[in-house]
């Protein structure tokens, strides 16, 4: 675990562009660039080390659909980035591992699949990530479209000694509305399990960062951020100057 808090980026792919979704309904996608690789540029210009990238189309077809443009950013960002969507067996980790992605993020596949997950961890320490994605505190899959009945800290128990560098926790219910980060949950489950988490769903503005920044020591390991980079609404050179310092203002 950092010191500070990482600021992730999101770059989301739908038919090799740059989008967010709202509540992740694939029919509600506002495109924001044609150009991914150019847009991972700027963000690693603006002092962005750190990168999360989504396959969506990917997520949905359980099978890497947006290659081409995920090795592009993989060229253009010479930080650490972190990729999810469809990665649901061995031979998909192992053939984004050894394409310059750092760190992959499970999600169905960890649900169905647990021992994948423990296997992929041993196999890869430090590059595995467990996402949980949460609708009303159960956990979702396909791509959000299925709710399970497995809870959020349920969900962490099974990789409390896996050896997974971070669990990826989402509320669907506010991911890409701006409503504000569901920091009360994301401390609820930091504070449940011993594994670094990372916020995403809903951040809105610097208030967010602000406040998670402050809670580096209590689990948190970083945010993910989209629509409110995109629509202006959070600086991104601003919220990696506030990470840096902890969650206090400049």
């Amino acid at each position: 675990m950092t010191d500070s808090l990482i600021i992730f980026p999101a770059i989301d792919l739908k038919e090799g562009h740059v989008v967010r979704l709202s509540e992740g309904d694939m029919d509600r996608a506002t495109v924001y660039d044609d150009d991914p690789a150019a847009r991972a540029r700027q963000f690693y210009e603006a002092g962005a080390r750190y990168l999360h990238v989504v396959d969506l189309d990917g997520a949905f077809a359980g099978r890497a659909v947006n290659a081409a443009a995920v090795d592009a950013i993989v060229k253009a960002f010479p930080g650490t980035i972190e990729l999810g969507g469809g990665i649901r067996d061995m031979k998909a980790i192992d053939g984004w591992l050894s394409r310059g992605i750092s760190r992959v993020v499970i999600g169905t596949a960890a649900l169905e699949n647990p021992e994948l997950v423990k296997e992929a961890a041993r196999k890869y320490p430090g590059q595995i990530v467990v996402a949980v994605d949460a609708r009303d505190g159960m956990v979702t899959t396909k791509g959000w479209a299925e709710q399970s009945e497995i809870s959020v800290t349920d969900m962490a128990e099974r990789f409390a000694d896996a050896g997974v560098v971070a669990l990826l926790y989402t509320d669907v219910g506010r991911d890409g509305l701006k409503k504000g980060c569901n920091s009360e949950a994301t401390l609820a489950l930091a504070a449940a399990t011993d594994i670094p988490v990372i916020a995403s769903g809903g951040v809105k503005d610097i208030g967010d960062i602000e406040l998670l920044a402050r809670h580096t020591k209590d689990g948190i390991e970083g945010v993910i951020c989209g629509r409110a980079i995109y629509d202006g609404s959070l600086d991104l050179k601003a919220a990696l100057a506030i990470a840096r310092q902890g969650g206090a203002s400049a």
